[in-house]
């Protein structure tokens, strides 16, 4: 999928002469005049902003960062606040009203990120670095634009939370700028709620949207503007998200780490304890074998295997993006395979490797899970079950370390802690409000790529906390990605591609402006 139209748009299009007052314009045409007039500026603020750390557990370092957001959405016109919690990170809240609006969206991004390890960077995660392209692909680094130099879109800028999830936000600044100096009103109420704890699971949420309850009972539709776009390129909006959750499972030998000469082939091996029971929990297919583990997943309704069937069938392109022969679950496809409970091995821990390994068989071994729920999945339901599993393989379950005494007692022991998490959430299509923001994506969509280019999803495979404002709110919740789906998210290196900003752009004027 090709993005020429938006490329040409941008380096033919730097210098705009408008045929008509700015005044006769449309907002959509507003802002994309000010994306390309203002473009070197846009990246530098964006650069600006990811400057600021923003480990999601570092208060004092959100704090800044969401003050700094703060000025930035007053300076841009929208009358914003920081709401507080002891202990918790602030949240952002924003409001722009317009008199006589009769449709409230609210815009849900969050600024905080997730830890990062520095040694694993090219360039430290907190110094913006812009790139003639992606790193993989040949890119160079370079200087920030001047504001008489041409932006191209496909340069990308490397920052932690560049695409997740500051990206939304700098785009809506650019947009509510564009509006300001042109005079345009958006058509619409718009709340503003920028999260400083998603990436720490977002639990203290809730009580913050009680604080502004008198402020968000009119949100007629909620916009989580997080995730990637299509594999394919190709724009995307989500109509829910899986749930998550998190759990350890320990396993032990001796009481102390012992020589590997003097004990191998005796003393318990920890690896294989734990390498052998991870196998039993998954077979070499992707299906778990954990007893029950797909009994609680809801059918996909008509609409949602409707859409499903619609999407692209991009898996051959994306298995040579990723150096792939096989995937699990085949011949499902990977939106087939987001809408079943999946289990992964997020981590594990055994001694060392490379030049730190030693000649030890080490006492414990350690192996993070990450659980992903689709419909109809309870977070305690299912760890109950990975409980139960294990037990089955011979194993006491227990919730703290073992004394001598419980040691001496079972051959087979494994800890296991963590738990809770959250749970999936869907909105239905047929929304009214839905409706309309389907209707104004696709026009961005068509503008920007080519007519038919946006893809319509059941469910975004990664979690957000949508289910609060579906389940507990009652409100209808769509999830507006920006970024590149190779942006690395989550991981060393993330990065955002300029051409899926200023596509942000494009799409929040759109909306901010629909009928």
């Amino acid at each position: 999928m090709t993005i020429l139209p938006l490329r040409l748009s941008l380096l033919l299009g730097c210098v705009v002469a408008l045929a008509v007052p700015a005044a006769a314009q449309t907002g959509v045409e507003v802002a994309r005049a000010y994306r390309e007039t203002h473009a070197s500026a846009i990246v530098r603020d964006f650069a600006e902003m990811l400057a600021y750390p923003n480990r999601a557990r570092d208060l004092d370092d959100v704090a800044r960062a969401a003050a700094y957001i703060r000025d930035q959405m007053r300076d841009a016109g929208v009358e914003t606040r920081l709401l507080t919690l002891d202990g918790v990170p602030p949240m952002v809240f924003g409001e722009l009203r317009r008199p006589g609006a009769t449709r409230t969206l609210g815009l849900y991004a969050h600024y905080d990120g997730q830890p990062v390890d520095p040694s694993n960077w090219t360039h430290p995660p907190f110094e913006p670095t812009l790139y003639t392209a992606a790193m993989d692909a040949g890119g160079q680094p370079r200087d920030l634009p001047m504001d008489t130099e041409v932006v191209d879109p496909e340069w990308r800028i490397y920052a932690r939370s560049a695409g997740d999830d500051k990206a939304p936000i700098q785009a809506f600044l650019s947009v509510l700028r564009a509006f300001r100096d042109g005079g345009i009103a958006p058509t619409s109420n718009l709340i503003f709620l920028f999260d400083g704890q998603e990436e720490a699971g977002s639990r203290r949420l809730g009580d913050y949207m009680e604080q502004v309850r008198d402020r968000v009972d009119d949100v007629d539709v909620w916009l989580f503007c997080d995730g990637p776009a299509h594999q394919s390129g190709r724009p995307l909006l989500a109509f829910g998200a899986r749930g998550s959750m998190g759990m350890e499972v320990t396993v032990y030998g001796a009481i102390r780490n012992l020589h590997s000469g003097h004990y191998g082939n005796w003393a318990p091996d920890t690896g294989m304890i734990l390498a052998r029971l991870l196998s039993s929990m998954k077979d070499e297919r992707g299906r778990v074998l954990v007893d029950g583990w797909y009994d609680t997943t809801e059918p996909l309704g008509a609409e949602a295997a409707a859409a499903l069937r619609a999407m692209p069938d991009w898996d051959d392109e994306l298995k040579r993006e990723l150096g792939l022969v096989r995937t699990e679950g085949e011949p499902q496809t990977l939106p087939e395979r987001l809408m079943v409970p999946a289990l992964n091995v997020r981590g594990m821990t055994s001694g060392n490797t490379g030049s730190l390994a030693r000649n030890i068989i080490p006492n414990t071994a350690v192996a993070a899970l990450g659980i992903r729920l689709v419909q109809g999945n309870d977070p305690a339901q299912l760890r109950q079950l990975i409980v139960d599993h294990i037990e089955r393989q011979g194993f006491r379950v227990v919730a703290d370390d073992p004394d001598v005494d419980t040691r001496l007692r079972y051959p087979l022991i494994a800890k296991v802690t963590g738990g809770g998490g959250s749970v999936a959430a869907r909105t239905p299509m047929s929304d009214p409000f839905v409706q309309q923001v389907i209707a104004a994506a696709t026009e961005a969509a068509d503008r920007a790529f080519v007519e038919g280019a946006l893809v319509l999803s059941p469910g975004l495979g990664g979690t957000l906390p949508i289910a609060l404002f579906t389940d507990v709110w009652r409100k209808p919740a769509i999830v507006v990605p920006v970024a590149n789906h190779d942006n690395n998210q989550h991981a060393p290196d993330e990065n955002l591609r300029l051409a899926n900003l200023w596509y942000g752009i494009d799409l929040f004027s759109e909306i901010m402006t629909m009928p």
